[in-house]
């Protein structure tokens, strides 16, 4: 909510599609420089203490933003600075919440609750900033910061409620880049992962920006307001939150792999169709399955990713996963506003789309591998019951 408060405020003060893309660029990059090295931090220290300092952090930065909005001082400069610095907390703080879903349930019903996690998650990535394009419509920006701010009060108070008992498994006396290096190795050589990272990049890099750009194609391709952005993002909001209905309540991480393909294709084909769409309406009925699209396959991959990662590397895992999705997303809109000066807007929303049909056709590919390579990992968690992996590997033999 306070994502899209931030962007649009940015462009109504300046117009400047570069700056609106440079904001997103502070909040998001430093997960791309520094989620590799807070994952090693996820691993060594108590998750529960990161996030509970994170959270309190962030509420600062929301509560400043809003005390200089009422105040009627906000500049340009000052929402880049808290930018930066909301930015550098997130990346600190996303890998340790990831990975402390796990810790929070049994065994037995760690595949669902992962599920439900990621959907969760990524679903609040759509449906925040839906709430906030109403609320900046209706209220204004200051809104936005000041309820952002205030709903840590409840989150800090719940984190406290816990009762967890840590794990820590790394010592502390080893070398941060030997950990970092541990953590590559093991993601390099186990396939599924690496393949999954890689689809979870360019999912980032090629079809996240829409997200982040869409109160430019609010004001240019459908020349409408803030109340526009608002409806438009209700309309993405509502697919997002009905994939992650749609995900909670599946039982098994099983068949997960052919959702990421089916939904990365379906997002890549509605961005396509979504690039020279100039009414509003038909704006509102392509949101839907692209919403849907997209939260269902970033979510599935890290439902994956997190059932698939061992224990005492999952938050290494995790924040090469945070890098990709978050770090990658400023990346991909700098280009994006770069082949404006080239390409047309639609144009480009063309191309990224393509690019999202392509990695889902070529993700295909791979997938028969993925599914056989995962499956003794689902075996030893009990996710795949072992006679049956016996069978199908007897079956294989006789064949």
């Amino acid at each position: 909510m306070q994502q899209i408060a931030m962007s649009w405020l940015v462009y109504r003060l300046t117009g400047s599609l570069v700056l609106l893309a440079a904001i997103n660029l502070l909040v998001q990059l430093p997960s791309f420089i520094i989620s590799p090295f807070s994952g090693v931090i996820t691993d060594r220290f108590d998750r529960h203490k990161i996030i509970i300092i994170t959270q309190f952090c962030m509420m600062v930065e929301a509560l400043a933003l809003a005390a200089l909005m009422f105040t009627d001082s906000i500049a340009v400069w000052q929402i880049m600075s808290l930018g930066l610095y909301v930015g550098i907390v997130s990346a600190v703080d996303a890998p340790a919440r990831q990975s402390l879903t796990v810790e929070l349930v049994d065994k037995k019903d760690i595949s669902n609750a992962v599920a439900l996690n990621s959907a969760v998650f990524n679903g609040a990535r759509l449906v925040g900033p839906s709430i906030g394009g109403l609320i900046v419509g209706w209220l204004g920006e200051g809104f936005c910061f000041l309820i952002n701010g205030l709903s840590y009060i409840a989150v800090i108070g719940a984190m406290f409620k816990m009762r967890i008992t840590p794990k820590i498994y790394h010592k502390r006396d080893a070398r941060m880049l030997e950990e970092l290096g541990e953590g590559v190795r093991y993601i390099n050589n186990f396939l599924p992962i690496k393949v999954l990272l890689v689809m979870a990049a360019i999912i980032s890099f090629f079809g996240l920006p829409l997200t982040v750009l869409i109160p430019a194609y609010v004001g240019e391709n459908l020349g409408s307001d803030g109340q526009m952005l608002g409806f438009l993002m209700s309309a993405f909001g509502a697919g997002a939150l009905t994939a992650a209905i749609y995900l909670a309540a599946r039982k098994s991480v099983l068949g997960l792999a052919k959702v990421v393909m089916l939904c990365t294709l379906l997002f890549g084909l509605g961005l396509m169709l979504l690039a020279y769409v100039h009414t509003p309406g038909l704006a509102l009925l392509l949101a839907f399955p692209i919403g849907f699209g997209l939260i269902a396959s970033i979510s599935s991959i890290n439902t994956l990713l997190q059932t698939l990662a061992d224990d005492d590397k999952r938050g290494r895992v995790m924040s090469i996963y945070v890098m990709a999705m978050v770090g990658m997303t400023p990346l991909g809109s700098l280009l994006q506003s770069w082949l404006e000066k080239f390409l047309s807007f639609s144009l480009c929303i063309l191309l990224y789309g393509a690019v999202c049909v392509l990695a889902a056709l070529v993700f295909e590919r791979y997938r028969p591998t993925v599914r056989r390579l995962s499956r003794p990992t689902f075996v030893k968690k009990g996710i795949v019951p072992e006679i049956a992996h016996g069978l199908g590997e007897a079956a294989k033999v006789t064949r």
